[in-house]
């Protein structure tokens, strides 16, 4: 499975370090293009190389971890997603203000959904600090929890996979509808906890 990564702020570039601790290969992408991430993939090489957004939103699996109000422009443009596994990592709330974003009783997921038509959407690695997600995942004795939820099945599968694999307690919340909104930030329960489960 290829990995792609769009936008390389604090999450994707949490993301990007969890997948190199872990001798995975991904491609990472931001707004200013490929040459402006040449300290981070020196940094991380030989697994994360860094391309153009249109270069990372070809892989398999695309995490998208970009301020809320770029959302859209990060994502025009792209080829329909063909039912390829989008991770929605964002929340709807940005620097430096952090004014919660008017969604108009949707979820933030269901409105991201809506910029990227044709994928399978899971969300993810939105509720915990970067620095939890970039971090050694085994912790007092256990493993760091990662929650996720979406609406296809596989998806949600290989999504779970892939965050077990990383070292952490993945935790299923269901559908959108549910998860989504359990861990939405702002407004929902689960974002910011550190929580630990032991095996």
């Amino acid at each position: 499975m290829t990995i792609g990564i769009i936008g390389a702020g604090n999450i994707g570039s949490a993301f990007a370090r969890a997948l190199a601790r872990n001798g995975i290969a991904a491609t990472i992408s931001n707004s200013r293009g490929p040459d402006t991430l040449q300290e981070l993939t020196e940094e991380l090489s030989p697994h994360i190389t860094a391309g153009t957004i249109e270069e990372a939103a070809k892989a398999d699996l695309v995490l998208v971890a970009v301020p809320w109000s770029k959302l859209p422009k990060a994502l025009a443009g792209l080829p329909d997603w063909a039912g390829r596994i989008v991770i929605d990592a964002n929340n709807p709330i940005e620097a430096p203000l952090f004014k919660p974003a008017e969604l108009n009783g949707r979820l933030s997921t269901e409105v991201f959904a809506s910029l990227v038509p044709g994928a399978r959407v899971v969300k993810a690695f939105n509720h915990l600090l970067a620095n939890l997600v970039s971090a050694d995942p085994r912790a007092e004795g256990g493993s760091r929890v990662l929650f996720y939820s979406g609406d296809d099945a596989q998806s949600k599968a290989e999504v779970g996979a892939l965050i077990s694999r990383l070292g952490f307690a993945g935790i299923d919340l269901g559908p959108i509808s549910i998860g989504g909104k359990l861990a939405q930030f702002p407004g929902g329960p689960l974002p910011v906890l550190n929580l630990v489960k032991f095996a």
